[in-house]
């Protein structure tokens, strides 16, 4: 509820908005793949594994119709899960392409960026205490 109301009323940058909760990840402009824009191929895959890889059309090749973004996944030896694994790959680049900076891969980059950032103030700040309790306790 607490999380509705600070997006309805923020800017649109989703990145600078701090909330107190696990997550301050937008998945709602994940795109959606429909059936109907993509175009899904079953080709032989290369690589090591010798006979069984060259002879098996195990490997998906997505293409999405309306960007013409391919992907190409030979990840598993079986097709649905090569096709499932390609799904989400595509999922994943088309939130880059079109959502660019509030896309999910770039969220979650700026929250390792901030947890880095938060880790390094910290330390900072345990040091010069460190060094304040040391000249205070030298001897002179």
């Amino acid at each position: 509820m607490l999380r509705s109301l600070i997006f309805r009323f923020s800017p649109k940058s989703v990145l600078n908005v701090r909330i107190a909760s696990k997550s301050t990840i937008d998945y709602s402009r994940v795109p959606q793949l429909l059936d109907e824009d993509l175009e899904e191929t079953f080709v032989r895959g290369s690589g090591p594994g010798g006979q069984a890889v060259n002879k098996t059309s195990n490997c998906c090749v997505l293409r999405h119709k309306p960007t013409g973004i391919v992907v190409k996944c030979h990840i598993h030896r079986s097709a649905t899960q090569n096709s499932k694994e390609a799904r989400a790959i595509l999922t994943r680049r088309l939130d880059n392409f079109i959502n660019g900076e509030l896309s999910v891969e770039n969220q979650e980059k700026m929250q390792e960026k901030q947890k880095t950032i938060e880790a390094d103030r910290r330390r900072r700040k345990l040091q010069d205490l460190k060094r304040q309790w040391k000249e205070r306790e030298q001897p002179d």
